[in-house]
């Protein structure tokens, strides 16, 4: 318990170190994430590794830019990989609704230089699960 609280008083301190600016965490109730929209998913659920402006990040692990990403010219390959999660990523898609992997998926592929205008569909989600 002890190395847990560690952990947890020197995250925000390196979050600092680091100048990077984040929106106060959400804790979501249950067992899903209550954020609804692309922009409150992205923040509380994604940019802790993809970083606020989506460009990524390598550390203790790879975190892909989403800045002008070719792969999210698809909506199916983000899709899968929020479902099912692929290498560092875990299987965040799990904890939310088809439309709250539509709306995300469909945000960081509107967002971060990306202009990728198909939406994806809550319909596609679920023939994805």
């Amino acid at each position: 318990m002890r190395a847990m609280r560690l952990t947890v008083l020197l995250v925000p301190a390196s979050l600092a170190v680091a100048g990077a600016v984040y929106a106060e965490p959400i804790l979501s109730p249950g067992f899903r994430f209550s954020e609804q929209t692309g922009e409150a998913l992205y923040t509380n659920v994604c940019q802790a590794c993809h970083m606020a402006n989506g460009e990524g990040a390598t550390g203790a692990g790879r975190y892909p830019s989403l800045v002008k990403n070719p792969k999210l010219e698809t909506g199916d390959y983000a899709t899968y990989v929020v479902l099912h999660g692929q290498k560092a990523m875990p299987a965040v898609g799990r904890l939310m609704t088809d439309e709250q992997v539509a709306t995300v998926v469909t945000y960081i592929r509107t967002h971060f230089g990306n202009d990728y205008k198909e939406p994806v569909r809550a319909e596609d989600v679920k023939k994805a699960r």
